[in-house]
Order: structure tokens, then C-alpha cells, then sequence
């Protein structure tokens, strides 16, 4: 015992000298009794009298050795100093003191350890300028807490907690008193809680008195009101409960929000439930009701499995009425539409894949739709859908093999045109004359043949019948084989040529049956249902080479030389005439004959009538320039591209009898490059035709310049120019896509304007990126603020007729800015020069108001004219803490 009181006392006076270092041993504990019987063995004088006396208490002894207050081995630190009070049992630990112990870490500017109370106080320090500095740290499993002060027992696990601050999730809390009950229990009281990255000073927060906290699970309040810029609102519930899951999601009701509008009355839009079903997918039901009887649904869902695929379902309805029954405006129309995104992970199965892209339903959707502002699609006129699989065997040939179901639907017309589903099967290219180690050279071993198989169930309806029986009565069935033999070589050294031979046949389940029909004298098509078939085969080859030509302007010149590569080629086609599978019929009363064919309405059309015997010219260009580079360090000179390619074809038909044919196509002339560094492309094409035309506009079989005109006609020429612009080099926003907008058909860019989901306003107008912090006001003159804009131009003149006139003549601008790095604009506009008036303008303002952000998505005029004002705080554990308003007067 002595010895240890030694020790102790030695170490108490190494640390009072200042000695710092970092402890890892056992706390000192209480002295250890000793037993009777070892203290009457100790003294100098032994009889049998002291050991009967020794064996009789032995017997009574009940004192036991005190056991260590603490189960583990506690490491602690401290920058100034370390100081031990064995008389008061307390570890004082000074200047950015530390302290470990089983899953508790603490940090703070002093620590107080009473290992005789089992409690640790820990607190703030003063620095040199008397400003409290070093607050504490608290950490426990994965609970973090930051107060002014903290005094915790180990044994009960306790604690008291003064202006605490901790992060539960998105949420950042703080409390004037915190008492924790146990491990997973705390009392709060005049606690605070905000999304703000500033907990101590943030623009919002809720105030509430007593609260019970549960952490990573929940929060239930008391009385709980809004506090905005440290100002109380009148918005406060008797009782508040948050969620505070550590999922990623939590399943939650979806507050509404109210509107009106001036044909459907007062509103409850976009309120609903959202259901975290799994890890692995969710469920948000949501519904809208007006007071005039018009309603709506949506269900959408997200679903994933990592490593294997991902993809999201989309379904909403709605059942629209306007004004009000017996009113002369009084409509009512359901429309709906349907949403399917489905992408699989190459991991999954490398000889195997599945797709999904689906955007179908109602071709008034995206114009009538209360929840809906996507002008994109509108102008687009066109819904497209695609599901594929396609799977590859690993067979000698290989074989490969897909499924696919499409879908292409016209807004304007209501016409859909489907295919349910479409087969393609091939089997890869086989080289009879080359062994399997062969070089497959010269015109011999290159032969070589394949399979393919094309089979088609096509479908050809409109809204109205859409999935109605009637539709699948006029499907369309058949299948296509191809076995095309082919072979290429050299020729001269420098000319490559190929041939090629082709034999298809056709299987088709319906045919018809023309005829006249006198009782409605018309000639009527009946449908002949039942087997039948059609063989063709066709002849093709071509020959084509590559000149290079260099125009050097010498070394010194800042273009030094112009490189000109051209590749022409010539191609020959011959298709035999098959008459044997046409058939008469008479056109009228009169007994006049004409020839049809019964393949004629299948998929994949009839066989030829006429022979067809083709000559086809094309030659491509393409130019490039070597030029002095600008940055004088590079010894090698820069190219550009001055054209990337400059195209002209045309044709000559051998066959042609000048009445029903002509003998020479139009020359068809196309080019295209790319300027300034690739940010501008410039697209133009025209078409020339020799022919001259009679007053009708027909062409006839004599050359435009036998009948005073030039030697070619030009019927009609188009030009396209795309330019972007952005204040960052690396960044280019024409190739940036607003999914969204894409996905429900519109254009990539913003050119039309961006989609507006009034279900989910909480997503960015722009680029979604927002910058958190203060605005510094002598920052502002001085930071860089982001910018892009992109123009598309388009011409397009017509001539078929003579009517020599541009009929297309349009301006589009997208314009997008931060005006400071907290206010983003944005404007989407143009004009057409023809129709002179201004195109779809659509104007963007968005605030970043730190926790909040405000938008204002506005389209002044035209047939599709609204406006969408949002306010809201950013946090989803808060998205029903909003105000949005929009209209809906012209939907």
C-alpha cells in the first residue's frame, strides 16, 4: 500500500511540472482492504493463541475488495496540462483536451473527471481576447453533439447539456437545456430546429419549449411555431412530429397545395402519400380535386438493384371538366398518360440485355394537362416508345436474336402506329471458301453469306381505338427472310470494289382481293385471311476509291497548305420485274383494266412491276487546313476543319420510258461543319433537279435548260446553324439535357423552354446547382458569374412549283445568367421571319434564398400562356413547407 501511495504521489508531481503526453492505463482505484489474517501474519511475533483468533475471524470476514468504477481503459490528453487530485478523486485535462472511453469520445477546452461520482464535465475556454473558444464535442455511437457545456454520467449514462447543437439527418438542432435519459432518449427544452447550414444564426428555424427526441428515429414537440429571420410567424401547430430515420427514405403523407382556376373552381393539387416500400423500389400516390368534379391521380416509381438494372414507372390520369354542366363551354375528356424508363447493368449478363423507353397515352395530355407545362412536347407533335431484348448465343455461327416493341404517335393527327412485337434474328457471316485461320482476301475468300429474319406484328390506329378489339382485328402479320451473298476485293491497286446478291421472301397472314363492286360502284378491297408468300431477288455491286490533293501556300504563310479528300464512288442495282404475282381487276362499270397486286397493303409491301435497273453516282468531300498555331511554344501546326464533309448524289434509271419514269434523279447536294471551336454547326443541303416542269408542276422529259431555264432546277435548299456559348470553356449547355423534357418528347436543350411539374417545384429551372453561404457584398463586383446561350437558326426555301419563296425563316434563342450568385434568369424565346411574329417565349427567375428557394416560370403570351410562382424550403424532409401558384386559365 505504501507503494502505491508512493507512485501516485510521484506522478501527481511529474504532471504539476507541466509534463504532457498521452495516457493509456486504468484510472487509480480505491485501496485494496487487507484481510486479518495477512496483517496477523505480518507482526513480528507469532503464537498459537493469534492463529485460533485468525482462523475464528476468517471465518466472519465479509469485507470484499472495491471493484473499478470503469469497465475499460480510458485514454485521455491535454496541450497545457494534466493534473490528477487524488483527494478529491478528479483528472483535470486543460487546453484542447481529448478523453476516450468505450464508444464515448470527447473534445473539449477543459475536462473535468470525477472517477469518484463516475461524471465528466467538460466546457468552453477563454482565449487571450476573452472570447469563448474550443466548445465541446460530444460523441456517442454515432450521435454528435456540439453545446456550450456538457456533464455526463458513465454509470447511468446520463447527461446535461447546455446549448446543445447536433445534426439528425437534414436537420440541425439546437437546445438551450438537453437532458439524456439514456442511450436513446432526450429531453429538450427551448430547442430549435432548422435546415439551415447556420444553426446558431439561420434565416428560418422552428421554436418549440419541450421536445422529446428520439435520435435517428423522431422528434414530438410541444407547442411549435415558424420563426423567419428572427421574427415569429403565426404558423404554429399545437404538437410537431419530424421523422428522423437514418433510411433514406421515410414513407410520409404529401401535403396539398391549394389553387383556382377560372374553369375548374378551387383546388387541392398534389397531395398524396409516398411510400418507402424497400431498399430496392418506392411509391408516391398523388391526386388533385376541383370543386367542379374534375379530378386526377398519379403513381410513380423508382426502383433499383445495384450491379443488375434500374428504372422508374410513371402513370397518370386525369378526368378534366370545364365550366360547368348545362353552360355552353362545358367539356369533359379523360386523358392519361404513361411513363416507363428501364436500364440494365452490362454486369448483369453480358450476352443479354433489356431497355425500356416509353412515353405513351392521350395526344392531348401534354396540352391539356392540369399538372403538366412542357411546350416541348407540344411543339415536338410526336410521342415515342421502344421496349427491346436482345440476346446473343454463343453459337458457331453466332447467332443473335431481339425482341422489340415500338410505339410512334402524332399528337396532331391522334394516329398511332405500333408494332407488338417486332422479331429480328441473324446469324453472323459465313466464309465457305476460308478456313478459320484464313486471311479473308481477294475476291474468292471473301464470299461469304448470312441469315435474317425480320418478322413484324404492326398495328395502325388512333386515340379513340386505342387497345380496343377493332385495333387488333386490322394488324398486320408477316415475316421477312434475307440470305444476301456479298464479297469484296481490290481492283487496280487502288479501286475497291463489292458485289452483292440478294434473295428475300415474304410471308404474309392476310392478303386482299381487289375488285369492282357494282351495288356501291367502287372498286373495295376484301381481306383474304390465310398463308401466302413472295420470292424476290435483286442484283447490286459498286466500285469507289480515295484521291488526296494538297495545296501547300508555303511555310511562311499563315495557312500553309489545304488538304482535299475525295471519295467517289459508282454502284449499279438490278431488280427483275415479278408480274407473276400481280392480277387484273376492273376499275369502273365500263369494263377498264388495271393490274394490283394482293401483297399490296402487307408490311413489307409488294414485289416490284417493272424491271429496275439503276446507276448510282456519290462523291463525298471533305476539307482541312494546316494553319499557324497562335501559342508560339508549339513547333507543329494546328489543323482545322473547314468542311467535314460536302456530299452530292444522284442516279440514272437504264429502265426509264420518259412518260412514267425519268431517266436522271435529282442531285441531291449536302454539307456541314463546325466553327469556332466546335461551338457553331452549320448544316446546309439543296436539291437540283435537270427536269422542267409543265404548268401543272409535273415533272416532264425535257432538260430545264432545253426550256429556257438553267441547267438545273432548284427545287428546294435548307440551312441550319446551332451555336452555344458558355462562360466556361469546359462546359457546353447546347449538349446539356433536361431529362424531364426529353422524356416527355421535347426537344435536348431549352430552346422550347424547360417542363414544369407542378407536383415536384422544388427542382432547380436551371442547372440545379446552388450555392450555399452568405452573400458578401464586396465579393459581388468580383465573382465570376456563370453564363451560356445558345441560337439555333433555320432557312428553308421552296421551289417545286416556281413559287420561288422561303417558306422557313426562324430565330431561337436560350439565354441563361446569374444576374448574383444567388438570382438566376433565364429567357427562352424567338422570331419567325415569315409568319412575322415572336415564337414560344418562356422567361425563368429563380432566388437562391439559402435554406428556401423562389421561382417564378412565366410564358407572357400565345395560344400556350401560364405562369408558376413557387416558394419553398429546399430540404425534402420539408417539401410540404411551400406556396406555389400557377395558372391554368388555357388549359
Amino acid at each position: 500500500m505504501q507503494t502505491n501511495l508512493f507512485n501516485i504521489v510521484l506522478l501527481s508531481f511529474i504532471l504539476s511540472l507541466g509534463y504532457n503526453n498521452l495516457y493509456s492505463q486504468e484510472l487509480p482505484k480505491q485501496p485494496k482492504a487487507i484481510p486479518i489474517k495477512e496483517q496477523a501474519n505480518t507482526s513480528p511475533k507469532s503464537n498459537s493463541t493469534a492463529s485460533k483468533v485468525s482462523d475464528t475471524l476468517k471465518k466472519r470476514d465479509t469485507i470484499k475488495a472495491k471493484k473499478a468504477f470503469l469497465d475499460g481503459i480510458v485514454k485521455y490528453k491535454a496541450n497545457q496540462y494534466t493534473k490528477i487530485d487524488q483527494k478529491k478523486k478528479l483528472i483535470t485535462l486543460y487546453d484542447q483536451a481529448e478523453l476516450y472511453y468505450q464508444d464515448v469520445e470527447l473534445k473539449s477546452g477543459i475536462i473535468v473527471l470525477d472517477y469518484d461520482k463516475n461524471e465528466v464535465y467538460a466546457g468552453r475556454i477563454k482565449d487571450s481576447t476573452g472570447k469563448f473558444t474550443q466548445y465541446p464535442n460530444f460523441k456517442q455511437g454515432a450521435n454528435v453533439i456540439e453545446p456550450d457545456s456538457i456533464r455526463f454520467n458513465f454509470k447511468t449514462k446520463k447527461a446535461i447539456i447546455w446549448n446543445s447543437r447536433t445534426d439528425q439527418g437534414e436537420f440541425k438542432v439546437k437546445a438551450r437545456i438537453t437532458k439524456k435519459e439514456n442511450d436513446s432518449v432526450y429531453f429538450l427544452k427551448g430547442a430549435r430546429f432548422t435546415t439551415s447550414t447556420n444553426v446558431d444564426n439561420p434565416e428560418y428555424y422552428f421554436q418549440t419549449s419541450k421536445v422529446k427526441f428520439i435520435p435517428g428515429k423522431k422528434v414530438i414537440t410541444g407547442m411549435t411555431h415558424m420563426v423567419i429571420a428572427d421574427v415569429p410567424t403565426p404558423i404554429a401547430l399545437p404538437f410537431a412530429y419530424f421523422p428522423m430515420s437514418k433510411e433514406t427514405s421515410v414513407s410520409g403523407i404529401i401535403l396539398p397545395s391549394y389553387n383556382d382556376s377560372n374553369t375548374r373552381g378551387f383546388s387541392l393539387q398534389n397531395g398524396g402519400y409516398y411510400f418507402a416500400l424497400t431498399d430496392n423500389y418506392d411509391l408516391t400516390v398523388i391526386g388533385d380535386y376541383y370543386t367542379n368534379g374534375s379530378y386526377g391521380m398519379r403513381f410513380e416509381s423508382s426502383y433499383a438493384k445495384r450491379y443488375q438494372f434500374r428504372g422508374n414507372v410513371n402513370f397518370r390520369y386525369e378526368n378534366l371538366i370545364s365550366s360547368e354542366r348545362g353552360y355552353p363551354d362545358y367539356s369533359k375528356q379523360k386523358i392519361y398518360n404513361i411513363q416507363w424508363s428501364h436500364s440494365r447493368d452490362s454486369k448483369a449478363n453480358p450476352n443479354s440485355s433489356f431497355s425500356a423507353s416509353v412515353n405513351l397515352g392521350s395526344s392531348k395530355y401534354f396540352n391539356q394537362s392540369i399538372n403538366q407545362a412542357n411546350i416541348g412536347s407540344r411543339l415536338n407533335n410526336t410521342l415515342s416508345s421502344s421496349v427491346s431484348y436482345s440476346k446473343t448465343f454463343n453459337s458457331v455461327p453466332e447467332v443473335r436474336m431481339s425482341l422489340t416493341a415500338t410505339h410512334s404517335q402524332n399528337t396532331q393527327t391522334e394516329t398511332i402506329d405500333m408494332t407488338l412485337p417486332t422479331l429480328q434474328l441473324s446469324v453472323d457471316r459465313i466464309y465457305p471458301f476460308a478456313g478459320k485461320n484464313d486471311t479473308k482476301k481477294g475476291f474468292i475468300k471473301n464470299i461469304n453469306f448470312q441469315y435474317n429474319l425480320n418478322g413484324r406484328n404492326s398495328f395502325t390506329t388512333t386515340d379513340s381505338l386505342f387497345f380496343k378489339p377493332q385495333m387488333f382485328r386490322d394488324a398486320k402479320i408477316g415475316a421477312q427472310h434475307s440470305i444476301p451473298l456479298s464479297t469484296n476485293f481490290k481492283l487496280f491497286k487502288y479501286f475497291s470494289a463489292s458485289t452483292s446478291a440478294n434473295y428475300e421472301e415474304v410471308w404474309y397472314a392476310k392478303t386482299i382481293k381487289r375488285s369492282y363492286d357494282v351495288d356501291k360502284s367502287a372498286v373495295v378491297d376484301e381481306v383474304q385471311s390465310g398463308f401466302d408468300a413472295f420470292r424476290t431477288y435483286s442484283f447490286s455491286s459498286s466500285l469507289g476509291t480515295t484521291i488526296y490533293g494538297t495545296f501547300n501556300f508555303g511555310e511562311e504563310k499563315r495557312i500553309k497548305s489545304i488538304r482535299h479528300v475525295m471519295r467517289p464512288s459508282l454502284s449499279y442495282s438490278y431488280t427483275p420485274s415479278f408480274e407473276k404475282y400481280y392480277d387484273t381487276y376492273a376499275t369502273d362499270a365500263s369494263g377498264n383494266m388495271a393490274q394490283y397486286s394482293r401483297f399490296e397493303n402487307g408490311i413489307y409491301g409488294a414485289p416490284g412491276l417493272t424491271n429496275s435497273s439503276n446507276i448510282g453516282f456519290n462523291l463525298s468531300n471533305t476539307f482541312e487546313a494546316k494553319v499557324t498555331d497562335r501559342d508560339s511554344t508549339k513547333t507543329e501546326p494546328k489543323k482545322i476543319m473547314l468542311l467535314n464533309n460536302l456530299n452530292l448524289s444522284t442516279s440514272y434509271n437504264l429502265n426509264a420510258d420518259g412518260k412514267t419514269s425519268l431517266a436522271f434523279a435529282p442531285v441531291r447536294v449536302s454539307g456541314g461543319t463546325q466553327l469556332f471551336k466546335d461551338k457553331m454547326n452549320v448544316n446546309f443541303g439543296t436539291t437540283l433537279d435537270p427536269y422542267a416542269i409543265d404548268n401543272s408542276g409535273s415533272r416532264i422529259n425535257t432538260f430545264n435548260i432545253n426550256n429556257g431555264g438553267s441547267l438545273f432546277r432548284m427545287t428546294s435548299a435548307n440551312m441550319t446553324i446551332n451555336y452555344s456559348l458558355s462562360s466556361k470553356d469546359s462546359e457546353n449547355k447546347g449538349n446539356q439535357k433536361d431529362s424531364q423534357t426529353q422524356r416527355n418528347g421535347g426537344r435536348e436543350d431549352d430552346l422550347f423552354g424547360t417542363a414544369s411539374d407542378f407536383g415536384n417545384n422544388r427542382k432547380s429551372l436551371f442547372d440545379g446547382s446552388e450555392e450555399e453561404g452568405e452573400d458578401v457584398v464586396s465579393e459581388f463586383f468580383r465573382s465570376k458569374l456563370p453564363w451560356d446561350m445558345t441560337f439555333a437558326y433555320s432557312l428553308t426555301y421552296s421551289n417545286n412549283n416556281r413559287e420561288k419563296q422561303i417558306s422557313g425563316n426562324s430565330l431561337m434563342i436560350s439565354a441563361n445568367t446569374d444576374l448574383t450568385p444567388k438570382w438566376k434568369i433565364g429567357i427562352s424565346s424567338g422570331y419567325d421571319f415569315v409568319q412575322k411574329g415572336v415564337t414560344y417565349t418562356q422567361l425563368r427567375l429563380e432566388r437562391d434564398l439559402l435554406s428556401w428557394r423562389m421561382s417564378v416560370n412565366w410564358t407572357p403570351f400565345g395560344n400556350n400562356a401560364n405562369w408558376n410562382f413557387f416558394i419553398g424550403i429546399k430540404s425534402g424532409i420539408l417539401s410540404d413547407i411551400k406556396w406555389d401558384k400557377n395558372s391554368t386559365t388555357n388549359r
